[in-house]
């Protein structure tokens, strides 16, 4: 049976405490870290608030880990094949973005695949990331219009299109059509 969101939702909170505690991070930490207050930390981590992609992008990179990795399995199977029903779901509670986690985990490999789909109107913001400075992707769309905000320039993509670009700087993902939007993030997370 595929994991619904709901049902990694819940395992969020554990999942970001036990990430936390390996690292020996207390709230205090994380939250200076991250920029993340200590009551948002606390509040996500007991279940009773789900946190943006932009902030949960902000304590990932305090922990050292992409998305990817938060979201992969800490025991996982080493398998090089992984079954759409056993990919990894979650839902942005603000825009109501879709992530699915599409490569295996624990296969040694530095490039990590996403699949988003993406809502009419969405728009969600990265900051800059110092520590994602080694990192690049590429954004390549499926279905739909996609706009990458950048410094200095915007790229408005359609289907078939893909753009690479350095994650280190902040950028900004725009869905400006009233249809969702479908797409691929290919993550390398070293040159």
């Amino acid at each position: 049976m595929e994991q619904t969101d709901q049902q990694f939702e819940g395992a969020l909170g554990d999942r970001l405490k036990a990430l936390r505690a390996r690292q020996a991070f207390t709230l205090d930490q994380l939250a200076n870290a991250s920029g993340v207050s200590r009551a948002m930390i606390s509040r996500i981590e007991r279940g009773e608030a789900s946190p943006t992609a932009a902030l949960l992008a902000r304590l990932c990179e305090a922990l050292g880990l992409s998305l990817s990795e938060f979201f992969a399995p800490d025991d996982p199977s080493r398998s090089p094949l992984i079954r759409r029903k056993d990919q990894r779901l979650w839902r942005d509670p603000v825009t109501g973005y879709l992530r699915r986690s599409i490569s295996p985990p624990g296969v040694s490999s530095r490039v990590d695949i996403v699949e988003v789909d993406f809502p009419p109107g969405a728009r969600v913001s990265f900051p800059p990331r110092e520590e994602s400075r080694s990192m690049t992707q590429h954004i390549w769309v499926f279905e739909g219009v996609l706009e990458m905000v950048l410094p200095g320039e915007t790229h408005r993509l359609e289907a078939g299109d893909c753009l690479f670009m350095d994650i280190g700087d902040a950028f900004q993902f725009h869905n400006p059509t009233d249809k969702p939007v479908r797409y691929a993030v290919i993550l390398d997370r070293g040159r």
